[in-house]
């Protein structure tokens, strides 16, 4: 508590706050959890049956989209069945005067067969495995591509 202790005829309450004895109360209690949580923390060991291993089964709604170090791309379906094949630069028409820019004839091919993939499979995720010597602009107008064909479902998939 506050009070002032000179016997003067001020009778004003001390406007200090002694905050040393919240910070003992904090110390033992600081003291006490870095005590106690070691305690806290026991495993129980469990011996787990043994069982045979078992495949998952396979899943089929994916199709994957892979460029090459040298920059083809390739359209594979579920059972890895080659479906498309471009070279990824190839997929826009050059920059019209105006910056816009519009699909290719291989792009539109490769478009196509995205939405069809799509049409069969509304489940459909996209895996998409670039190399890493593959340069940004083509992994960029790929999943451009991908993404007008109206795939909403995009993995990436790294080694």
């Amino acid at each position: 508590m506050a009070f002032k202790t000179d016997s003067g005829s001020d009778r004003e309450a001390m406007s200090e706050i002694n905050v040393t004895p919240l910070v003992d109360v904090m110390l033992v209690l600081l003291v006490v959890f870095i005590v106690t949580a070691p305690l806290l923390t026991q495993a129980v060991r469990v011996n787990l049956p043994q069982t045979q291993k078992t495949d998952t089964p396979p899943e089929k709604h994916f199709a994957t989209v892979e460029i090459d170090p040298q920059g083809k791309l390739t359209l594979l379906d579920a059972d890895q069945k080659p479906l498309f094949s471009a070279i990824a630069n190839d997929l826009e028409t050059p920059q019209a005067a105006d910056g816009s820019r519009e699909l290719s004839t291989s792009g539109l091919q490769f478009q196509q067969q995205l939405q069809a993939l799509l049409k069969a499979d509304p489940e459909l995720t996209v895996q998409f495995h670039a190399d890493e010597k593959v340069g940004y602009g083509s992994v960029a107008k790929t999943i451009a591509v991908v993404h007008q064909a109206g795939i909403g479902k995009l993995a990436f998939i790294s080694r």
